[in-house]
């Protein structure tokens, strides 16, 4: 099983010795698509999977969940989160393992959910409706300093509730002078490109896991395509993520960085537990 490069006390002692350098902004992968930012010792993270929920649920079937890197941090141990944040309902995005003891343990912590959703994470997190904060496509809202804003995602389709919204988000985050671009899980669709340029992302966290049928799960973008759209929307870095966590739903990273290679794209890979910060001379 994979190491993760840092984990429990090691992790939280690399996150408090980043809260003495207020001059930029740290992330950290933490696994699958969760990342944690911290600016100006403010903490946002984003899609967090820190259990074993979905190994424990299919370990006696067809389509079993191993685990392919330890986990990295117990989510008890995070008693300093501001925002959290869920782009989707599927149990990757939105753990309940994860998310009650993050809730117990910060009790003022916002829990951000697409608008769509709000019902069902509120049942599956066991808390009222009115403890979840909520956005759709083309809407904003601050939270501790972070602004978001709802970008559709396609996984594989564009869907859209009763009411027209969108039950699939990425989430462009501003702060300060830096934005990031979390896609949630998507594919490319026409149009994304031309709602992103304009926001002039600083770091993209893309997927690249891919697509293909006999996963029996909900596709990505492959590692090419993750690289083009970081290219195509103007970012000044793509950090890939949504690999190394199950055996049957995972690739390996030469694609991506090939293509980012030849894209002239910024990037960097980073290991589950490895902090990366920003800005940096590109």
């Amino acid at each position: 099983m994979i190491v993760p490069r840092l984990s429990g006390e090691r992790l939280l002692a690399d996150i408090e010795a980043a809260r003495r350098d207020n001059h930029g902004f740290h992330l950290w992968w933490l696994g699958q698509s969760g990342f944690l930012v911290q600016w100006q010792g403010r903490h946002l993270l984003m899609d967090p999977y820190l259990s074993d929920s979905l190994t424990l649920k299919y370990a006696d079937t067809d389509k079993p969940h191993v685990r392919m890197t330890e986990n990295v941090i117990d989510p008890q141990q995070l008693d300093f989160i501001d925002v959290v944040t869920s782009s989707h309902n599927h149990t990757d995005h939105l753990d309940a393992e994860t998310l009650r003891p993050l809730m117990q343990r910060n009790p003022r912590m916002s829990v951000l959910v697409p608008a769509a959703n709000r019902q069902f994470a509120a049942a599956r997190l066991a808390c009222p409706e009115t403890r979840l904060t909520t956005l759709d496509a083309a809407e904003s809202r601050e939270i501790a300093g972070f602004e978001f804003l709802g970008v559709p995602a396609a996984h594989e389709q564009m869907d859209r509730d009763a009411s027209g919204r969108y039950p699939y988000l990425g989430y462009v985050v501003r702060f300060g002078e830096w934005v990031l671009y979390h896609s949630g899980d998507t594919v490319l669709y026409g149009g994304l490109v031309e709602r992103l340029r304009p926001c002039d992302v600083t770091v993209a966290l893309l997927p690249i896991n891919g697509r293909l049928p006999a996963r029996r799960v909900a596709g990505n973008l492959w590692g090419a395509e993750a690289a083009k759209l970081a290219a195509d929307i103007g970012a000044d870095m793509v950090i890939p993520c949504h690999f190394e966590m199950f055996e049957f739903n995972t690739v390996r990273t030469d694609q991506f960085v090939a293509a980012a290679e030849a894209l002239k794209q910024p990037y960097r890979v980073l290991a589950c537990g490895q902090r990366w910060s920003g800005p940096t001379v590109i």
